[in-house]
C-alpha cells in the first residue's frame, strides 16, 4: 500500500525548496501531494505534514521529517 503523504505549500515555515526533498528522501515512490490542507491554525505556528491519515507537527522541518517517519509504510516485496 502506497503512502499518503501531503505538505502544504503556503506554511510560513517551510521552504519548499529543502522541505521537499526531505519529505521524498521518506519515501521516494510515494506521490507527494503539495496544496494547501486547510489546517491553518497549526500550520501558522509549526512545521506539519500529513502522512497517512495523521497530522505530525514540529518546530522545525528536520523535526517534522524525524516525528512522520515513523509512520511511513515499509513497502513489502
Amino acid at each position: 500500500m502506497a503512502n499518503d503523504i501531503r505538505i502544504c505549500d503556503k506554511c510560513k515555515h517551510v521552504k519548499m525548496k529543502t522541505f521537499l526533498p526531505k519529505v521524498q528522501k521518506m519515501d521516494p515512490e510515494a506521490e507527494i501531494k503539495v496544496g494547501c490542507k486547510s489546517y491553518c491554525g497549526p500550520c501558522g505556528k509549526r512545521v506539519f505534514i500529513f502522512i497517512n491519515g495523521r497530522y505530525v507537527t514540529a518546530p522545525t522541518e528536520d523535526e517534522a521529517i524525524e516525528m512522520a517517519s515513523k509512520y511511513v509504510k515499509k513497502n513489502k516485496v
